[in-house]
């Protein structure tokens, strides 16, 4: 049996011994400075890690549990977190992360002058924003009429894995290497990376990816959450079927064309987080077109 040599980047034990270790650190900061638009010129020099699992202030709060949360050596903060699949009210999630760490800054006696930046990035294999075509979308805190950016210490980066369509030998930048890292590297042959100038901390992060250099127990956590992340999507799998089963049902019943369509789009909902819309089209025997039109009234 053929082993690919390269293991998968979202796994959650694989991206954090990449992303989450002392060792790696470098490729963090690679990876955020790469990645992120900042208000302020400078990169990122350093990172310090912090404690990714967020005490709640009260035992009714809810914990939070981010894949990686660091802070650079001029005291912003970083939530970065992998999502494998959708889950209803995940932008939310995002925000709530976000505002955690930022008051987990304030111990007794100091002052709100003193909050720092806080910036969540998520990558995301499923679509997040339909009806946004690019990848990647950055998120900020705007004046509704005049756009002007005055609140400056809360910002968002999305990252949408299958709205990616490149392959390997169109890469150009550094933001395209990595989302096809993130996308593809399971399937990325090892004479495939000497074909297109990978810049070095891209090399790097792939040979944190391969299987042969880990250790047993290392391999042997890493399957343990590939098995768990695999019956996660067949569950969530289950979930979209009934709906989309549901929602056929309900424009059955109602028996009208604006009944049938309000069936679908219900089933189009439940779809939207783990599909793009050429894939609800071909699994719903549908035009992308239609499927855009009905995603649209959701």
């Amino acid at each position: 049996m053929f082993l690919n040599k390269f293991l998968d980047p979202k796994n959650n034990f694989a991206f954090q011994k990449i992303f989450g270790t002392e060792k790696n650190k470098d490729i963090l900061i690679q990876f955020l400075n790469d990645i992120l638009v900042f208000k302020h010129p400078q990169p990122i020099e350093d990172v310090t890690f912090l404690k990714t699992i967020q005490d709640p202030d009260i035992a009714a709060q809810k914990t939070s549990i981010v894949d990686v949360l660091c802070r650079d050596s001029v005291g912003h903060t970083y939530v970065v977190e992998m999502q494998i699949a959708y889950e209803k009210g995940f932008e939310k999630r995002a925000q709530y992360y976000a505002a955690k760490a930022y008051t987990s800054q304030m111990l007794v006696g100091e002052k709100y002058k003193d909050l720092k930046e806080v910036i969540f990035l998520a990558i995301a294999d499923f679509v997040m924003f339909p009806e946004k075509e690019s990848y990647k979308s950055d998120h900020v805190i705007l004046d509704r009429e005049t756009y002007d950016h005055d609140l400056k210490d809360f910002s968002f980066t999305f990252l949408e894995l299958p709205k990616f369509k490149k392959s390997f030998e169109e890469l150009s930048t550094p933001v395209e290497q990595w989302m096809y890292f993130f996308k593809n590297a399971p399937e990325t042959q090892e004479k495939d990376l000497s074909k297109t100038g990978l810049y070095p901390i891209m090399e790097r992060a792939y040979e944190e990816l391969n299987r042969f250099s880990w250790k047993e127990e290392e391999l042997l956590t890493y399957d343990q959450s590939q098995k768990y992340r695999g019956a996660y999507l067949a569950s969530m799998e289950h979930e979209f079927d009934k709906g989309v089963e549901k929602g056929r049902e309900e424009g059955k019943e109602i028996g009208r064309e604006e009944g049938r369509e309000e069936g679908i789009a219900f089933a189009i909902k439940q779809l939207l987080g783990v599909m793009s819309i050429s894939e609800i089209a071909t699994y719903l025997k549908m035009d992308e077109e239609t499927v855009r039109r009905l995603s649209s009234q959701i």
